[in-house]
């Protein structure tokens, strides 16, 4: 196991999502839009900086991280085009488990979480944060929602090809991504996966993100809106990868948890991601998508309807 740190070099990560819409408008990812809601710009999407772990962890872990490695992160600032951030991956106090963290280059802590090899884990990141949560009675955005309501298009189908357009939702391809990705890896490649262990390219850690969210509308797990909302919190856990290029998966998503903020509501949502082939249980992914309760025009009319007290 890890005994000091790493650090990788600066990165400038790039803005892929400006043009990105849900709900019939654009995005916090776009310049406009964040300047309304008083951001200083459009926010570069989170799982952008889970590339810059990768090396790290498969020096930490060893090539076994693509297989059963999680990442487990909260993200704390929002990262701009043009800045720098470097990740590190430290020990932590709790066995088995590394402490990682990404930092721009003065100082800002741009995320900190866990990473871990199963098949024992340990305590992630998101298992700590959900531990502390309380029911909230005052949700106005989520009231519609429950703990433990089923998407209602379990199973989707989901595949991701080097040229295939992820929708409104990711408008780019991987292949596109991967002009842009900030640690390419041979093995994400058609010709460099030839001499990986499995003989086939495989997804990236932040594309892993978009491969579950880019058929979410399915799930049906409707907000009150239009509102605009942004990535909290986020979970990778491979139970039996790496996830392959143009292969077919199932999705089946699960509300864990529905939490507030003084700004925001907040809905935790597991993703099991299924072999499309054998049906075998491969990935799990977490994710804590906070809305800004500013964002929705009718949140103060919508709390007096429910009796909510502001």
């Amino acid at each position: 196991m890890l005994t000091e740190r790493l650090t990788g070099p600066y990165r400038h990560p790039k803005q892929m999502l400006g043009t990105q819409e849900y709900d019939g408008h654009l995005s916090i990812h776009d310049d406009e839009m964040a300047d309304k809601l008083g951001f200083a710009g459009a926010p570069i999407e989170g799982p952008t900086h889970f590339s810059q772990f990768v090396h790290l962890l498969e020096e930490a872990l060893g090539p076994a991280v693509f297989e059963r490695g999680c990442i487990s992160a909260h993200y704390q600032n929002m990262v701009f085009e043009g800045d720098e951030v470097r990740a590190f991956v430290e020990p932590s106090e709790r066995e088995g488990v590394l402490r990682i963290g990404a930092e721009k280059k003065d100082g800002t802590p741009v995320l900190t979480g866990t990473a871990s090899l199963g098949p024992d884990y340990g305590e992630s990141e998101l298992d700590r944060r959900r531990a502390k949560l309380r029911p909230s009675e005052q949700l106005v955005l989520l009231s519609d929602l429950t703990v433990g309501q089923k998407g209602a298009g379990n199973p989707e189908s989901a595949r991701m090809a080097f040229d295939q357009h992820m929708g409104a939702l990711y408008p780019f391809s991987l292949a596109q991504k991967l002009e842009k990705i900030t640690e390419p890896h041979p093995w994400y490649t058609a010709e460099g996966a030839k001499a990986s262990p499995w003989g086939r390219p495989i997804i990236p850690w932040e594309m892993i993100s978009v491969l579950t969210q880019y058929t979410s509308d399915q799930a049906k797990f409707r907000a009150r809106g239009p509102a605009v909302g942004l990535f909290a919190a986020q979970e990778i856990k491979l139970l039996k990868g790496p996830l392959f290029v143009d292969h077919p998966y199932l999705l089946e998503r699960e509300i864990l948890a529905l939490s507030e903020s003084r700004r925001t509501e907040s809905n935790w949502i597991l993703t099991r991601v299924f072999d499309g082939e054998d049906r075998g249980l491969v990935a799990e992914v977490i994710l804590n998508s906070a809305t800004l309760k500013d964002s929705y025009a009718n949140y103060a009319a919508d709390a007096a309807a429910l009796g909510k007290v502001l």
